[in-house]
């Protein structure tokens, strides 16, 4: 709701653009790979200069609207969950590094959609999705003395429990969440010395799969994910 007394600011030029080309965009139906107008063309439409029209097109580049490529029209784009994740992951890092109730809440997200999402892939999973989550776990068996390597198998490990469900929305959060996690603090996705406990863990974890036994699954997931919260925990008081 509109506080009445709020200060009215005036909107930016590149921001009324930046609305227009949306409009534009939506009521003209443009499908990915269309050509929007040039920027010359924008320019005479609106009546006004070349920096606004540029900060308005970079700006919908940068939230994944359209493609700029030198020497030609911008286009609409091809739309990209994992580009999404991508542009908020600076600010995620900034929230996560400034606010510990933000990263509190993102580890309480990430435990409650991966213990649903494991529960489905339960449901869901087939011969070769077992397959695939056994050789990955043999993998990160066989890394466990290589801890970048380690962690790396560890989010496909992950990703690929959220693939099973057939929602890549789900995959892609899988994805991000533990990217932006990692990168904050490594600690948080891995720590040395308890590779066998993550490997025993894991196991359980598929070994609920494979019996399409969703609440085993499930607990086994929860277990794994509060384990490493509690651990976090610990190294971020010292």
């Amino acid at each position: 709701m509109t506080d009445p007394n709020e200060t009215i600011r005036p909107k930016k030029l590149s921001d009324e653009v930046e609305d227009r080309l949306l409009a534009l965009i939506r009521e003209d139906h443009l499908k990915p790979g269309d050509a929007l107008p040039s920027e010359r063309a924008l320019m005479a439409r609106y009546g006004i200069g070349r920096p606004a029209i540029r900060e308005a097109m970079q700006s919908l580049q940068h939230k994944g609207v359209i493609d700029i490529r030198h020497g030609g029209k911008p286009r609409l784009a091809t739309p990209s969950l994992d580009g999404l994740v991508d542009q908020l992951a600076i600010s995620m890092r900034h929230i996560l590094t400034h606010s510990q109730s933000s990263l509190e809440h993102l580890k309480e997200a990430r435990t409650a959609l991966e213990v649903e999402m494991v529960r489905i892939a339960a449901a869901r999973r087939s011969v070769d999705d077992l397959n695939d989550l056994e050789q990955l776990l043999r993998a990160q068996a066989a890394a466990r003395r290589d801890v970048p390597l380690f962690t790396q198998i560890d989010g496909q490990f992950h990703r690929r429990i959220s693939a099973i469900s057939g929602n890549p929305i789900f995959e892609t959060l899988t994805q991000g969440v533990f990217s932006w996690m990692s990168a904050f603090h490594k600690e948080q996705v891995h720590k040395l010395g308890l590779e066998p406990v993550t490997l025993a863990e894991h196991r359980a974890i598929l070994d609920g799969i494979a019996k399409q036994d969703g609440a085993a699954a499930a607990q086994a997931m929860r277990e794994h994910l509060e384990r490493a919260n509690a651990l976090y925990h610990q190294d971020h008081a010292q």
